[in-house]
Parts: structure tokens; sequence; C-alpha cells
């Protein structure tokens, strides 16, 4: 009985506070609402504006930076293998292919109509594909569209991407599938848009956000492996936990 008077109680306040607003506080509070929207639109606007700005800033020094890289033999693969993420990625085979990696080049959208960035791999000429550069291309069209675009390989004869699948040996036993290249990460993306949710790549937040923006500290192996380590590691502890109960 006490529920059904609550009920009634808070129908009857609801109608005397419907009949006590006045609409047209309402209407003004709402423009002032949208004028405050307004300005947090300008702010994001100006925010992307600087940070484009200084991103030009960057560009003919990050320029001077790979023309000193390049005269250092093997710095990107030591750079990649170094890395407590990227260097878990790279298989026996795709190691061969890094040590003619002469080149690491993230380029970001130049202005509010390009939003996006690419990253760029120069290899020198090599006995495993015919491609100079390889590319993958992240086009922000708008805050639920982005557009991934990559090189499609040109692989030599004889070389390329594992299958993936599992062949029968001569005694009909399954072999075991062989590790998945660094490479399907240009062959995954091909022309792929995503018109739902934001497309997440792990791989190529790393590259941009953290080995492009210092890939000395990963050369000299200086790098503090629990920035990356850490959060996974919690994870992980809390599953042990929710399996444990």
């Amino acid at each position: 009985m006490k529920m059904v008077a609550d009920k009634s109680k808070k129908a009857k306040l609801d109608e005397e506070s419907n009949q006590q607003i006045d609409g047209e506080l309402v209407k003004k509070l709402q423009e002032i609402q949208d004028d405050l929207d307004e300005i947090d639109d300008k702010e994001s606007e100006e925010i992307v504006g600087v940070e484009l700005r200084y991103n030009r800033i960057r560009k003919p020094v990050y320029d001077k930076r790979n023309k000193v890289i390049k005269s250092i033999p093997d710095f990107w693969i030591t750079a990649f293998l170094n890395h407590p993420a990227l260097g878990e990625l790279l298989t026996e085979e795709d190691q061969k292919i890094f040590k003619y990696l002469s080149s690491l080049d993230v380029e970001e959208g130049r202005d509010l109509r390009t939003a996006g960035y690419s990253i760029t791999f120069d290899f020198n000429p090599n006995p495993f594909f015919e491609d100079a550069k390889l590319t993958k291309t992240f086009a922000f069209l708008d805050e639920e569209t982005t557009k991934v675009t990559a090189t499609p390989i040109k692989w030599k004869e004889g070389k390329g991407l594992p299958s993936g699948v599992n062949h029968d040996d001569k005694n009909g036993n399954k072999r075991a599938l062989r590790e998945e290249s660094f490479f399907t990460w240009f062959t995954d993306a091909q022309h792929k848009d995503d018109t739902g949710d934001e497309i997440h790549d792990e791989v190529a937040d790393i590259i941009r956000e953290d080995l492009w923006d210092n890939p000395l500290i990963y050369f000299n192996n200086e790098a503090d492996e629990d920035d990356f380590d850490g959060d996974d590691d919690a994870d992980d502890d809390k599953e042990e936990e929710v399996g444990e109960k």
C-alpha cells in the first residue's frame, strides 16, 4: 500500500511541477545551452588547428631525423624488435624482410579536409617484393566513418604470406599453422571502410603514438616494458580472479 501511495504522490508532484514551469524559461535555458555547445565546437576546431600547425612544424624535423636514421645500420628492425609490443609481431621471416627497411614515416593530415594519417615503410631493393613503399592510410571522413586503405604487396615469385591453412602430411596428420606475418597488417585492411564503430588498429596506434614519437629509446633498448605490460597484466589478474570464483 505504501508503494502505491508513493507513486500517487510522485504523479501529483509531477503534475504540479509541469503546471508551474514557465515555457519561456525552458526556451531561454535551451538557448544558453546552445551557446555553450557552439563554444565547445569552436574550441574543438581551434585545438585541431593548433595540432595541425604543429604537425607542419614537426615535419621538417622528422625528415631531418630520418636522414640520420638511414645512416645507422638496422635501426628500424632493432627498434621494432626491442619494442615490447611490436617485437612480438615479427616472425623470423619478417625479420629477414625488415633488414631491408630503410625508413619509416608517419604523416598526419595537413588540414581539416584531410583528417587522418598514414604510415609508410620504405624498403631497399629486396628478394621478397617489388614494392619500394608500403603504406597504410586512415582517413577520418566524419565522427563515425573511417576509411582504411593499404598498399597491395607485389610479392616476388616464390614469396608471399603463409596461407594460414592446415595441410595434411604424408601420414595424414595435420601440420601446425605457420605464424601470422606482420605483413598481414597491410593485406587485412586493403580498401576497408568502417561505417559503424570507429576502427581500432592497435598496431597503428603504437607506431604512431609511441614508436614514431621516439624510436631512439627502443633502438637503445631503454624503454620500460611496464608501460605496456602493466595494464595487460592487471586485466589478466582480473580474469584469473573471476575464473577462481
